[in-house]
């Protein structure tokens, strides 16, 4: 039986403006950043303690990359205390936390314009 996902792939062009919004905007750690040649690195952050990653993965190496774009949520604890840090950290927002009957919610974007949601 399947019991965790382990990697969700986001391509980019440029790894290492990837890898620094990631790790110093969004605070997760890198987990994996081998070489797979001149094309780039496999590169994969997460959350601290968390079991699934992210592949910054190089858009040159995925010719049909435009047909893959990602829908990830990332929960949270507090919301509010999130959204502060993150855009105090220069990660920008599609609009504030907004409340929903499902929960609390906010859209970023990275700066290869992907768009995730942070969730309580």
């Amino acid at each position: 039986m399947i019991k965790q996902i382990a990697t969700v792939a986001v391509y980019v062009d440029n790894q290492e403006e990837a890898l620094s919004f990631w790790r110093d905007k969004v605070g997760f750690e890198v987990r994996r950043n081998e070489s797979m040649g001149p094309a780039g690195n496999w590169l994969e952050v997460a959350p601290s303690g968390a079991e699934t990653c992210l592949v910054l993965y190089p858009k040159s190496v995925m010719p049909n990359w435009q047909e893959f774009k990602p829908s990830i949520v990332f929960i949270c604890q507090d919301i509010q205390q999130t959204y502060e840090k993150l855009k105090a950290n220069g990660v920008e927002f599609k609009e504030e936390p907004k409340k929903m009957r499902w929960g609390t919610f906010a859209i970023f974007k990275d700066p290869e314009g992907n768009e995730f949601v942070i969730k309580e």
